[in-house]
């Protein structure tokens, strides 16, 4: 039986993506976000106005999105309730934000230079996306208080062992990306059912019957 919770937050899940930026000084800002989707190579990343990250795309108009894996979740934690905007916005300052400037140190990641754009890759993920911002369309309701920030992927990095070998493919059997779901971190990578889309699409990744 189904019933109307009147749910709070619209919030089933989606990868987490550790945005790096560069600042208005130079140095390199990496902030932890889930509000994102992809279809060809373009990215839509849904970010609060109040974001340093979002100046910084506005600014700068390039970025990297490093997808870390479930195994890197303790680094993505630290990043928790940190803004590298020096002056908290005062409903971060309520939900326990503090200023961190030093955000890869703090997170124990290592900056990674990027071939395409100036803002650095993190070392540890095992998929980094080297982007430029194309558009940015406000949103929100009443008032607009986000941007969907619209990019296009200039440059993918894989790890190699993610690689199906003799594809272009990324194997969905090994990759194990960090899923938050209403706040929660969620991983694990087990094939439960196969998909009759990837079938129908010819993905090279091999398919489980039911009951296998």
């Amino acid at each position: 039986m189904h019933v109307v919770p009147g749910l709070k937050v619209l919030y089933f899940g989606t990868p987490v993506v550790l945005i790096s930026s560069l600042n208005e000084d130079g140095t390199p800002n990496l902030a932890p976000m889930s509000s994102a989707w992809w279809l060809g190579q373009t990215c839509v990343l849904g970010l609060g106005d109040s974001a340093q990250t979002t100046a910084n795309l506005l600014r700068e108009g390039e970025c990297v999105l490093n997808l870390p894996s479930s195994a890197m979740v303790e680094a993505v934690d630290r990043l928790a309730l940190t803004t590298g905007k020096p002056t908290v916005p005062d409903h971060k300052v309520q939900q326990g934000y503090r200023y961190e400037p030093a955000k890869f140190s703090t997170a124990g990641l290592t900056e990674q230079p990027s071939d395409l754009v100036r803002a650095p890759r993190v070392a540890e993920c095992p998929i980094q996306l080297e982007c430029r911002v194309v558009a940015a369309h406000p949103f929100g309701h009443p008032a607009p208080d986000a941007s969907a920030i619209q990019v296009e992927v200039l440059r993918a990095h894989v790890e190699e062992e993610l690689i199906i070998p003799g594809t272009h493919h990324v194997d969905p059997l090994r990759w194990d990306p960090l899923i938050m779901k209403f706040c929660e971190f969620f991983g694990g990578g087990t094939n439960v059912h196969p998909s009759r889309l990837a079938q129908g699409w010819n993905m090279p990744h091999p398919h489980r019957s039911a009951t296998s």
